[in-house]
């Protein structure tokens, strides 16, 4: 302790020899060897050799940019990991190191280290990147590729058609380009990690007599203990709530079905293609499931329809109180994804019965997961002229 007072004493003491300029130099000079070494630490880690100096990284994603245009071109211009991942202004490349700080975490536990813990976090790491690209509005994109400097008749008439587009709007690059330079995530099956994440895992009590909508497709169960599967209840779907045991509940599912064969597939509303719920051929059959309430001849197709109520067992997660969130997510991934190739028609445009054909042929273009692309399609559906005359 004694030490520690006497080192204190000496750096309060005035100085006895040096000037004020001295001290001024010598603080400059030590603010130069301390800026440089700091910047020269910074730029070390700024390089394609400290990227994949990290095992998972080089073995995967290192690996897949080798395959694409990125990393062999006619021009000869190669972009590197830091390009991409590590933005060029100064301010925002101290921001992106302190992000960092949740890779060097997962290092350290070892959290990609193997094919099959990369794959499983694949989506994860995806959709991290895409929100900074799109933050950004694909900044690192930009840095080399100029809406200004295109040429644009040396591009196909398609290609024309949708980067003049783009470049009206200024458009990030990464609404149409995801996987141009790394393999894309499955997401075919994936849960809509970013809708999840918006809406919840669902309501955290359910009230016996109260209406919900559910936030995800969910599975139908004939009772509240069995595994066996009784049909799928679509995404956005009204339900009541009849009763609760355990995990599980009893909704009834009020809609429409068509007179035909066994009758599974419930409606949104009468003559409308809208999904509601599907039944297995035996759940639609079961005595007490499925109640019948009236019946109308469809002057347009000359088909019977049913008004129904089905009472049917599901699991209580992602039942929801407001639909509007799950509105304003599909309405911005409508926006989002589906104007890449062209300016997206109104939803008012086409009517309900329309809509199915008309998505079905644009997801082709898109990468979309299954519950999404549910949830925009009847989003559509529902917001289409059958519901909005604005546009008539």
């Amino acid at each position: 302790m004694k030490w520690f007072i006497n080192i204190w004493r000496t750096l309060n003491q005035p100085a006895k020899y040096l000037t004020l300029g001295t001290i001024s130099l010598s603080a400059f000079l030590m603010g130069i060897i301390f800026w440089g070494g700091f910047n020269t630490a910074l730029e070390l880690t700024n390089t394609e050799e400290f990227c994949i100096s990290c095992h998972s990284m080089e073995s995967k994603p290192y690996q897949e940019l080798q395959q694409t245009v990125h990393w062999s071109n006619h021009s000869g211009v190669r972009a590197t990991c830091p390009d991409c991942h590590v933005p060029h202004e100064w301010s925002r490349k101290i921001g992106r190191k302190m992000e960092a700080s949740h890779d060097v975490w997962g290092w350290l536990l070892q959290s990609v280290n193997t094919d099959e813990k990369f794959e499983n976090k694949r989506l994860e790491m995806a959709s991290r990147e895409w929100k900074r690209f799109d933050r950004d509005n694909s900044l690192a994109c930009k840095n080399c590729h100029d809406y200004d400097s295109m040429k644009w008749d040396e591009m196909s008439k398609l290609a024309q058609k949708q980067m003049k587009r783009a470049a009206e709007l200024d458009q990030s690059c990464i609404d149409c380009h995801k996987g141009i330079a790394h393999k894309l995530p499955d997401m075919g099956t994936s849960r809509a990690p970013e809708l999840i994440a918006q809406v919840g895992s669902g309501e955290s009590t359910l009230q016996v007599g109260d209406s919900y909508f559910t936030a995800l497709t969910k599975p139908l169960y004939f009772n509240e203990k069995t595994d066996v599967e009784a049909g799928t209840l679509n995404i956005a779907t009204k339900v009541t709530v009849l009763e609760t045991k355990g995990n599980r509940v009893k909704v009834g599912i009020d809609g429409w079905r068509k007179k035909i064969g066994a009758g599974r597939v419930i409606y949104f509303d009468f003559g409308l293609n809208i999904l509601s719920a599907q039944l297995s051929k035996d759940a639609a059959l079961e005595e007490g499931v499925m109640e019948v309430f009236e019946e109308k001849e469809d002057p347009m197709t000359g088909l019977k329809w049913q008004r129904v109520e089905a009472k049917i067992w599901t699991d209580k997660d992602y039942l929801v109180k407001d639909l509007q969130p799950l509105w304003d997510y599909a309405r911005e991934t409508y926006s989002s994804s589906c104007s890449v190739c062209h300016t997206q028609p109104a939803e008012a445009h086409f009517d309900a019965n329309s809509w199915p054909g008309m998505f079905q042929g644009m997801i082709a273009f898109v990468n979309m997961d299954q519950d999404t692309q549910a949830l925009v399609q009847k989003y559509l559906q529902e917001h289409s002229s059958t519901f909005d005359k604005s546009a008539h």
